[in-house]
Formats: C-alpha cells, structure tokens, sequence
C-alpha cells in the first residue's frame, strides 16, 4: 500500500467494558455509544493511499487515576510495565507519529487528526518536526485567531524589585476571534462548492473556504496556519475547521481530499469490529490487550493484502465477501467424530480452568 502520497491517521476507538478489572477500564467517553460509559480507549495509527488503508500501530490509552497509589494491586493484576507512565492520547499518537517516521519504513506526505489531536501542541510540534510532511487536524468552532498577524512589543515591569519583560499586543492590536465568526461573516464569493463523495442517494457535495490566520495561544500569535472551513449545504449550514502547515501555494483541492480521508481510519474500526473481532476478547492484562489488537491488525492487513491481489479479477469486492473466496482457499479442517469430540473436551477444559479462579475471589469476597 506505499505510496509518496499516503496519509498517516490518528484517531480512537473504544471498547465498552462492564467491570473494573480490565487494564485502563474507566468512565470516560465511548465513541461507540456517544456517551460517557465504562470502557477501554485506544489510540490508534491508521495508512491510506490509492491501494487502501490498514492500522499501523496502536496504545491502549490509561487514564490518570490507574497511576495513583490506589490502583497500585489493579495495575499489578493487570501486569502494568513497570516503566509505564500516564500519557495523554495526544502523546500517545505523538509517540507512534515518531515511532513511523523513524523507522522509516513506510512512504507518506500528509497527517491527519481530529479535534483533540488539533488542540495538543504536542502533536502539533511532533507533526511539525519532519520537513515536507503536511498536517490537516480539527478544531473546535471556538478556537481564537486572527485573519491579520497582530503586532505586538516587549514591555518592562518590575516584580518584587526585579526588571522583568513581557510579550504584549500593541495597544492598536485587535483581539483575536472565533473562527465560527469568520465563517459566518464571510461573503458567498469566497465559498467553493465541490463533490466529495458519491453516497447511496446521489454526490455528496460541501461549500469549502480556505484562509490564511495567525492562531491564538495565551492571548498572543502563535502560528501562521491556513485555515479551511467546510461548510453543509442548505437553509441552515454546520461548519467544521480544520488547520494545516500546508505552504502558501497549496490548492484547494488537496484540503478538500484531505478533509474527507479520515473515513478510511473509522472503515478500518468498521472492518476490525464487524469482520475480525476486534471488540471481541475477555482479556485483562496489559499484553493481552496489545496481543489481542496486533492480532486484529495483522488479520485486517491480510485480508486487504489478499484484495488487493485479486486485482482486476474482484475490483469491487468487501471484506465481507473475502469471506466466501477464503472458504475456497483456506477450507476449514473437517473433523470426524472423535476429533470433534475431543475439540468439545478440550474447550470445556479451558473454560472450567478459567472460571476456577474467579469462583474462588467470588467465595472470598474479592470480586
């Protein structure tokens, strides 16, 4: 799937979980139910390009309070690396970001994110640091710029008898506004309408503007940036932001593509959920997470690696149609029936070896 072109994604899922011993387990948002719920959260690095998308790498994300002293015999039942440290999902998608390019392996040019990654001058600086890659992430509707660079000037003052110096806006500088101000104020000429998508009921089309601002940060200019509004069609609009070191001379066209290649992370959650198991596991540990979701990436890969050299032969064809070509050339063993009784036996082992544990936290009052 290489390709000089290709996008790298940064994105989470979650994994709604109904007790408290899993590894990282808490309240906290689940995307997949759009409310607050007892889950697990992963942080995951997805590849696009014109041959197709996979997961690259993932962290299972663990939230501050597992750190604190409390936690200390859950983080020993869950097998915690003693080197482990709480990290926002900013940083942790920072890590990989690096982790990518360092190993420097796969081609790409673009990065893209979502709000919270938007938000982090972590992952800003990270994405920054590699000369000719280009960043696209959401923002929140009320982030703070301006659409002229305020000038600003070094004042004096003294703090407890010592001469100090600040960075302050001149007093002719303006405040910086919401960027949901600038999208409502600005006038029809600078909208262009263009078709993304090709949905069940006909294209998909969005009004698209792109401008260049300084954003705000602690009340000061920060960073120059373009800033792309798109903007829904009809009597009452919706805008989404996004932000991008994209250099002067960029086209329109590459933020209207770059707006819309996140689908191929969520297809990716999609694919892994529906077609793999990917929410599918009763593991606890640390490790077993991380195994459970390496597993799922390398099934989802081959699965793509398998479409993709079906070539002309199947251009159009799911994950979930693979299923029937698999049938054909991986056949399932046919067991008779000793083999499959002895299978039956087997099982029942391990499940009774399984539950003897928790029956006896149960009669002692431990779970």
């Amino acid at each position: 799937m290489g390709d000089s072109s290709g996008v790298l994604m940064f994105d989470e899922s979650s994994f709604v979980k109904k007790r408290k011993d899993s590894a990282g387990v808490h309240r906290q948002y689940c995307g997949s139910i759009g409310k607050v719920e007892n889950c697990q959260v992963g942080v995951f690095a997805a590849y696009a390009s014109a041959h197709g998308y996979a997961v690259l790498d993932k962290r299972l994300f663990v939230p501050e309070e597992w750190f604190l002293e409390e936690y200390k015999e859950r983080r020993g039942k869950c097998a915690f690396p003693e080197e482990l440290t709480f990290k926002t999902k900013p940083q942790l998608a920072s890590e990989m970001l690096t982790e990518i390019h360092k190993q420097n392996i796969i081609p790409y040019k673009y990065i893209v994110a979502d709000s919270i990654y938007g938000h982090s001058p972590d992952f800003i600086e990270a994405a920054e640091k590699f000369d000719g890659k280009i960043y696209l992430v959401s923002i929140a509707s009320d982030t703070q710029c301006w659409l002229k660079e305020p000038v600003t000037m070094v004042k004096q003052y003294k703090y407890k008898g010592e001469v100090r110096t600040k960075t302050v806006l001149e007093d002719t500088a303006k405040n910086p506004i919401p960027v949901q101000e600038i999208a409502s104020n600005l006038n029809e000429y600078f909208w262009y309408r263009r078709k993304v998508s090709e949905g069940t009921k006909g294209p998909i089309a969005y009004d698209f503007c792109k401008k260049r601002v300084t954003l705000s940060k602690d009340g000061l200019p920060w960073k120059t940036v373009w800033l792309v509004i798109r903007r829904t069609i009809g009597d009452a609009p919706t805008y989404t932001f996004f932000i991008s070191n994209a250099p002067e001379n960029t086209r329109l066209s590459t933020f209207v593509w770059l707006c819309g290649i996140r689908w191929a992370i969520e297809q990716c959650f999609e694919e892994g959920k529906t077609e793999l198991g990917m929410d599918h596991y009763e593991v606890r540990k640390y490790a077993g997470w991380n195994h459970h979701m390496l597993t799922v990436i390398l099934a989802h890969f081959f699965l793509w690696h398998l479409k993709i050299r079906l070539g002309k032969k199947a251009p159009a064809i799911t994950l979930s149609r693979l299923r029937i070509v698999l049938e054909v050339i991986l056949p399932l063993r046919k067991l008779d029936t000793l083999a499959a009784l002895e299978q039956v036996r087997w099982i029942q082992e391990k499940n009774h070896k399984a539950y003897l544990p928790h029956r006896k936290k149960r009669l002692m009052g431990t779970e």
